[in-house]
């Protein structure tokens, strides 16, 4: 069964840092890309961070760069985010996917592919 278990949510204080993880199974990890996605109350979906397994190349939307840190743990198929310097507008449920891509800055994902992991809500209190 093709799967992506996302955790590592929570509330954080404006500035601190969070953890989230998405360990995949079911499908060959590194033949690709794993991102992490985020939507807000009344908001679209955002793409936050993708990075290619194959040479773990990153892209980062301009919202998060220098403060997220997309990595991945090819031995135990998990992608990370790291969050660093927390802002009351990082708050969101973040879901974890596979198959994203860099469109001119704006992170998607392919549409023949369709692997999401459940959301993990991040709150940081204004």
């Amino acid at each position: 069964e093709v799967q992506l278990q996302a955790s590592g949510g929570g509330l954080v204080q404006a500035g601190g840092s969070l953890r989230l993880s998405c360990t995949a199974s079911g499908f060959t990890f590194d033949d690709y890309t794993m991102g992490w996605f985020r939507q807000a109350p009344g908001k679209g979906r955002e793409g936050v961070a993708c990075i290619r397994n194959r040479d773990d190349h990153t892209d980062y939307a301009d919202s998060v760069k220098g403060r997220f840190t997309i990595s991945s743990d090819h031995a135990k198929n998990t992608v990370h985010l790291d969050m660093n310097s927390l802002k009351p507008d990082d708050s969101a449920v973040y879901y974890c996917a596979a198959g994203c891509y860099s469109d001119y800055g704006k992170i998607r994902t392919y549409g023949n592919v369709n692997i999401w992991g459940k959301g993990t809500q991040v709150t940081v209190p204004a």
